[in-house]
């Protein structure tokens, strides 16, 4: 697949398909509050949630757990709490007003359940009128246009929030809106067709992202295998003696003193910042010396970094002579348990001293080639973010985008207020 998405090359043709679609119909950009009724919700706290009773929306849920539309609630409430909760009807929109995330601020779910439903405070309930599909409008908040449209009206810094007032006032483009039933017919077009091709993305989504993990697992099984020794199979070294280490070489640099330029800036898990100058020229393996993660794991604590570079004092800095060096030591690294290497619980420190003590394996040379040519592959397969499955998930994703937010932004339309 080339660098672009599918998406880009068949703007031309998707173009001319939304010109017949509206057959000349014109566009207007109607205030939200002027197709339907916004009504803010009130109370309901995560505490008040359980696993049965009256259908219950949380807005947390809305943008960590739903995805633009559901007929089935995760939370329910009680009977009597529902009685002093906004009501949720078929068809009704749930919007949140509230979040410390801009993009999360609006995010509009679709209720399609049989059973009336319940939502609170941080949420606006968005009933509409005779002249807007919910469905559609859901995918419309999902735009650049409208993540353009929502930003005047966000009030907070920490702490982001659109009121209902003010999601009254953000404009929706309303197609042939001097006739509802032909502005309907075209909207639910618009929505059959994102439906469809929602559908479409997320079941390759979901076989790529299937594919990934089970490649992911392959992965961890092989490194496994492969890094796993006898005590008396390989000689036994320790990390201090497999590489130099160059920690008194690192300088680290607050972040207003720091000038921007195009040089990597590493810390404990990685690139922080660019910066202009450099301290470091060549290819070196940085190990986290603290932080969190020495522990938790959720990122690998050993990565290789090439170039030009500049390293804080929070990761180790080790030169070896060769790359298979380098990259052997990485991989077995990043597959053990290093707790037994680690002080502090509160603030976990992987010490330098520590580190240089690490037994690591040094089998011979054609072996440590070997091992390191075959998860070398599987790290480019399941990491690399411009090859392999990672890359192609992602252009799935920007190719739905893009077809979406085509559907929805109408070249040549106008607001009303435009006259």
């Amino acid at each position: 697949m080339s660098g672009r998405s599918e998406g880009e090359m068949d703007a031309p043709g998707a173009s001319k398909f939304v010109e017949k679609l509206m057959d000349g119909a014109e566009v207007e950009w109607v205030a939200l509050g002027e197709l339907g009724e916004l009504i803010r919700g009130n109370g309901l706290q995560k505490k008040d949630l359980t696993e049965s009773g009256v259908p219950a929306i949380h807005y947390g849920q809305i943008y960590t757990y739903y995805r633009l539309w559901t007929a089935t609630t995760k939370s329910f409430v009680s009977e009597d709490l529902a009685k002093s909760l906004r009501k949720v009807d078929y068809g009704d929109v749930i919007i949140t007003n509230t979040s410390e995330n801009i993009e999360d601020v609006a995010t509009a779910l679709v209720y399609l359940g049989k059973q009336q439903a319940v939502t609170g405070g941080h949420a606006t309930i968005f009933k509409p009128g005779p002249t807007i599909n919910g469905k559609y409008l859901a995918y419309f908040t999902q735009t650049d246009i409208f993540s353009i449209g929502k930003r005047p009206f966000a009030r907070g810094a920490k702490v982001i929030d659109i009121s209902a007032s003010n999601l009254a006032k953000i404009a929706v483009p309303i197609p042939c809106p001097t006739n509802p039933e032909k502005s309907l017919a075209i909207q639910a077009e618009i929505v059959r067709i994102l439906d469809t091709f929602t559908e479409l993305t997320t079941e390759l989504t979901t076989e790529l992202t299937t594919e990934l993990t089970a490649r992911k697992k392959q992965y961890e099984y092989y490194r496994d295998q492969l890094l796993t020794f006898d005590e008396d199979e390989v000689e036994w070294k320790t990390l201090g003696e497999l590489g130099d280490n160059l920690d008194s070489r690192r300088k680290p640099i607050a972040s207003n003193q720091r000038q921007p330029g195009e040089v990597p800036y590493y810390g404990a898990s990685g690139v922080v910042d660019f910066v202009k100058e450099h301290i470091f020229e060549g290819d070196f393996l940085l190990i986290s010396e603290d932080g969190a993660n020495l522990l938790a794991r959720s990122t690998p604590i050993a990565f290789s970094a090439c170039g030009r570079i500049w390293v804080n004092n929070h990761a180790h800095v080790i030169e070896f002579e060769t790359y298979v060096d380098r990259k052997f030591v990485e991989y077995y690294l990043n597959s053990i348990d290093l707790t037994p290497y680690i002080s502090g619980a509160a603030q976990p420190k992987l010490n330098q001293s520590n580190l240089n003590r690490i037994p690591v394996p040094d089998p011979r040379r054609e072996v440590k080639h070997r091992i390191v040519a075959i998860l070398d592959h599987f790290d480019t397969l399941t990491t690399s973010l411009t090859e392999g499955l990672p890359r192609e998930i992602e252009l799935r994703r920007k190719q739905y985008a893009y077809y979406r937010d085509l559907l929805l932004s109408f070249p040549g339309a106008r607001k009303a207020s435009d006259g």
